[in-house]
């Protein structure tokens, strides 16, 4: 028979057949060969060839069939064809359809077939629990998140050719009729438009506040966090905006990983992005296997919670004690709120963790996407089958470095900044116990910042109407005024004959008599509408500046408008905040940044316009709030620096977790 070997490059063999022999396939496989057809081979491929494209493939995602039949033919020497691929493919799947047979067989001979036995047993450290060892505030922790770079393109027409089979021997991947009993367990509020709350619109049941009874509103703070912080994030964005274009069939992965790395749970994402079911299917998982007291990072794990107290797993997530949080990474861009409630450093018991195990996987997983991108539905499940399965290897390997790495560190850690603590703590004169408090009212401080107190929409309306009759009123005699004023002393009048020019003859006057109907005009207007307003509210003397009502309204106003201008200037500066990080200079030394403020305030206009613009409204507050220039605000270097400057009820900075010194510590 013919033969395919990389390792001989002979072209033939002869293979011995028993009488007794049940199949020609069976002695193929006796004598180290594997034929691409059960009956009647033609051609067989060594298994130590098919072996080695098999480490190939692990070691680099990437290498193709093609690529591999291609070396084949160059070093036999012969012109590449494509039947060779086919062949070669189909001889692969067998071998890999046999290799997990094998495996299957290994595991249950070993007691390993049980039912999530990889989940309970495959990564030690969190796993193994030793005798008498202290209670860890989380048993579990892991990480979730979605990736689209393993697409697969659909069939055209939604036909399926070939090869139609369906791969259901992972225990990595959850069935896609599981994922899909979550489509439909949290309905969309509807929205008005398209910046209203997308958290909210994806992650409430009702349509109306999430009344349920198990949660426990600390929720002044929750709710403030899911209509802020997760707006911005595609995972957060209504069920409608998730769509996928239609010519790909799956479009990416949501995958689920331990603390250390290693898989637990992926799901396909069908014809969509991130939607809720994805999440929702693992932490479904997660409940049933792991067990109490899990924590669980998540890019939008702050407005997640709400999605799983929503659902059907609500109870028995809180009924576990499960929590849910923010990787590190994606955590710093979310409102400080959130950070001071959901990010890891704030996390007692998250320890060193930064939850960015899933950044990896998906870096290291692009380049299995050319591979998959238009394979069948079945080898594209094999191929990630057999990714998932070298990966867990990979961190399993590495367990004992990285572990070693992060009792050195904690260990340095623990040496080094306990003692600088502690002198800080002496130097300041922190009581024990001070750190705490301050935390709790920094978390309460920031819970209630920026939420404007309601006020009598028609009070304002007819505010501003005086203000603006005000001000016409005075443009009106000023334009008056002015055009009185060029009337001669000794003005007599003349009549209008034909023969002189209308035009000719006011040409000095036509624009101050234009501007004086104008300005005419306009307060009649306004007159009119502060008339008609009063009629309706029933206001019998006219709201007059020394009016208490006239002076509340107006400070609510000026208090808007001092609001509105610092978001602006805050929105500006941390756009070019994060252009320096990503430049790596937002923590360069004082002259570095003093120099780099310079430079940036030839272009940076708009910034300039909007410290005026904040520097206007500050002053027309009463008190009046500090004045900012450029060369401190393009010193900003923490969100929560804009925070401090929301309340105006009070000054903020007297309070001792503002003081820079105090917030240092904080960190620490």
């Amino acid at each position: 028979i013919a033969i395919i070997d990389i390792f001989t490059l002979q072209t033939s063999t002869f293979i011995h057949r028993d009488a007794n022999s049940l199949s020609p396939a069976i002695d193929l496989v006796r004598a180290g060969f594997l034929s691409h057809v059960p009956v009647s081979p033609s051609v067989a491929i060594s298994l130590r060839t098919l072996e080695h494209f098999r480490h190939l493939r692990l070691r680099k995602p990437s290498f193709s069939v093609e690529a591999y039949v291609k070396v084949i033919c160059d070093s036999y020497k012969v012109p590449y064809k494509r039947r060779w691929r086919t062949v070669l493919a189909d001889a692969f799947d067998t071998y890999l359809a046999i290799l997990r047979q094998v495996e299957q067989r290994v595991n249950t001979a070993l007691g390993r077939s049980t039912p999530n036995w990889r989940i309970l047993n495959s990564c030690p450290p969190c796993t193994y629990e030793l005798e008498d060892e202290p209670l860890l505030p989380f048993s579990r922790m892991y990480v979730l998140d979605g990736g689209n770079s393993a697409k697969r393109m659909a069939g055209l027409g939604g036909r399926e050719r070939g090869d139609t089979r369906t791969y259901t021997e992972s225990d990595y991947i959850i069935p896609r009729d599981f994922v899909d009993s979550f489509a439909n367990e949290v309905r969309p509020r509807a929205s008005d438009s398209d910046d209203a709350d997308p958290v909210v619109g994806v992650f409430n049941t009702t349509g109306e506040e999430d009344t349920h009874p198990e949660v426990n509103t600390d929720d002044l703070t929750t709710q403030v966090m899911s209509s802020d912080c997760s707006k911005n994030w595609k995972a957060a964005a209504n069920e409608e905006k998730k769509r996928m274009w239609s010519v790909f069939d799956e479009t990416g992965i949501f995958v689920s990983a331990c603390r250390h790395g290693l898989l637990l749970w992926v799901t396909d994402m069908v014809r969509s992005g991130e939607l809720a079911k994805y999440p929702l299917a693992i932490m479904s998982n997660v409940i049933d296997v792991l067990g109490e007291r899990t924590l669980g990072a998540y890019d939008i794990g702050c407005g997640f919670q709400s999605t799983i107290r929503a659902s059907r797993l609500g109870d028995a997530f809180e009924r576990q004690k499960c929590c849910m949080c923010v990787d590190a990474f994606h955590g710093y861009a979310h409102n400080y709120l959130c950070q001071t409630k959901n990010h890891p450093n704030g996390i007692v018991g998250a320890g060193l963790e930064d939850f960015g195990t899933i950044e990896h996987f998906f870096s290291a997983s692009n380049a299995i996407a050319p591979v998959i991108r238009y394979a069948s539905s079945y080898r594209r499940h094999v191929f990630l089958d057999l990714f998932f399965k070298q990966w867990d290897e990979d961190k399993y390997l590495n367990l004992g470095t990285m572990i070693y790495n992060n009792y050195k560190q904690a260990l340095d850690i623990v040496s080094t900044e306990s003692i600088a603590l502690d002198e800080a703590k002496q130097s300041l004169g922190i009581q024990e116990g001070d750190l705490q408090t301050w935390c709790q009212e920094e978390i309460k401080y920031f819970a209630h910042l920026g939420k404007e107190t309601e006020w009598d929409v028609h009070a304002m309306a007819y505010v501003e109407l005086l203000l603006k009759l005000r001000d016409a009123e005075s443009q009106a005699q000023s334009a008056s005024t002015r055009f009185l004023s060029t009337t001669p002393k000794d003005y007599q009048f003349i009549s209008f004959t034909g023969t002189q020019s209308y035009s000719g003859d006011m040409t000095a006057t036509r624009k101050l008599e234009t501007q004086r109907r104008y300005s005419a005009e306009r307060l009649a207007t306004i007159q009119q509408e502060v008339t008609s307003m009063e009629v309706k509210m029933g206001i019998a003397n006219r709201w007059q500046p020394s009016s208490p009502e006239y002076q509340a309204t107006l400070k609510y106003m000026s208090n808007h408008q001092y609001q509105r201008a610092l978001d602006n200037l805050q929105r500006l500066v941390v756009q070019r905040l994060f252009e320096l990080q990503r430049l790596n200079i937002s923590q360069t030394a004082y002259k570095m940044r003093t120099h780099i403020s310079k430079s940036l305030q030839t272009r940076c206009h708009t910034i300039q316009n909007a410290v005026k613009t904040y520097n206007t409204a500050a002053a027309a507050l009463s008190p009046p709030r500090p004045q900012l220039d450029w060369s401190k605000v393009s010193h900003y270097s923490f969100l929560e620096e804009f925070n401090l400057l929301r309340d105006t009820r009070q000054d903020v900075r007297e309070k001792m977790w503002a003081k820079p010194a105090i917030r240092a510590v904080i960190r620490q």
